[in-house]
């Protein structure tokens, strides 16, 4: 039995060991302020303790060879708790401005909305504006779907809409550099802050679905005009803070998807944990299976008339965009006080 317990305690020592030591390196290379050859060497020498480690592990030397390990791993972890995401850089004009918002009563005041007239998915002019909104006239929450690839993973964006036929949609992105590209993997070591973006539809949505090549779905969500409004002003909330406390964007736990669980749960709704949550291109599924869509028509059905890229081209980004892109798309029935 104690061998057994030995052998046990090894092996998690090794994985342990070893899960730590890739990240110190992947940390080291990607956010050590040092030129390339630099990183690259201090990233080596972690892997080559950890290796050491390991093989001490073995040996007779294996208290000494930990702790030794841990006290380089807590060093790192000193200075990587140290890293604050920037407040001011060259960012690139899309994500120049975080959004932010005043409520006086039931009016609902925004500023830096984007609202950029794309002419190529590079070029656009340059817009932001301020608008006001009477929370009063919120109806719907519509969820938004934006393949780019791979079927598993998409951009997620919530949208609100108002009796006027107006309607405001919310994007959390990586708050890119002027140059700069997403990677999931940098933007798991602290590489780029988070952004909220709130923007008009034929904004935010027209661009990845009439330039970009994006498969764009929508799905009208099961939510009341109470449910709507809180969760709308669960993201005003984010957004004001994000503009005073900048955070890192996150690949795994503060991302397009993960950010709207968040702001669900701060409002009252359950969200139950599901892996579907991480591999959000199956969202769509989730929601269907907890009731957030018209459940009286079949999953298939609503996956095969929420692809708007043909309305949308359609419609060319014009005023009357979202209105087209929503035609023959089922739109569930609520009730007062409904969850969304």
């Amino acid at each position: 039995m104690r061998l057994l317990v030995r052998i046990l305690f090894a092996v998690a020592a090794l994985l342990a060991i070893a899960i730590a030591t890739a990240w110190a390196a992947l940390a080291m290379w990607y956010r050590l302020p040092m030129p390339e050859l630099a990183r690259i060497a201090a990233g080596c020498l972690f892997i080559l303790l950890g290796l050491a480690t390991i093989i001490a592990l073995f040996t007779r030397l294996r208290i000494q060879a930990f702790v030794v390990f841990l006290v380089a791993f807590a060093a790192i972890l000193i200075w990587w708790s140290a890293i604050r995401p920037p407040e001011n850089a060259d960012w690139a004009r899309e994500v120049a401005q975080q959004v932010t918002g005043t409520r006086n009563g039931d009016l609902l005041t925004l500023t830096n909305v984007r609202d950029f007239e794309w002419s190529s998915k590079t070029d656009f002019t340059e817009r932001w504006a301020t608008r006001t909104y009477d929370l009063n006239k919120l109806r719907t929450v519509d969820l938004f779907m934006s393949y780019w690839g791979n079927p598993n993973i998409a951009h997620v964006i919530l949208s609100f809409g108002f009796e006027d036929g107006e309607y405001i949609a919310w994007s959390i992105e990586v708050r890119r550099r002027i140059g700069g590209e997403f990677s999931p993997i940098a933007d798991l070591f602290k590489s780029d802050p988070l952004v909220i973006v709130a923007a008009d539809e034929r904004d935010v949505i027209g661009v990845r679905s009439n330039f970009r090549g994006e498969d764009v779905q929508i799905y009208r969500l099961k939510a009341s005009p109470e449910a709507a409004r809180a969760l709308l002003l669960e993201y005003v909330l984010d957004a004001n803070a994000l503009s005073t406390a900048p955070e890192f964007y996150n690949s795994l736990t503060t991302n397009c998807t993960t950010t709207i669980v968040k702001m669900m749960r701060a409002v009252g709704d359950a969200v139950p944990l599901d892996w579907r949550l991480i591999v959000n291109g199956y969202l769509p599924e989730y929601a269907y299976d907890h009731g957030a869509l018209d459940t009286s028509v079949p999953l298939a059905d609503l996956r095969a008339l929420a692809h708007i890229d043909e309305r949308a081209k359609a419609a060319g980004l014009s005023p009357d965009f979202s209105r087209l892109i929503r035609v023959d798309v089922p739109s569930p029935a609520t009730k007062t006080g409904a969850s969304l």
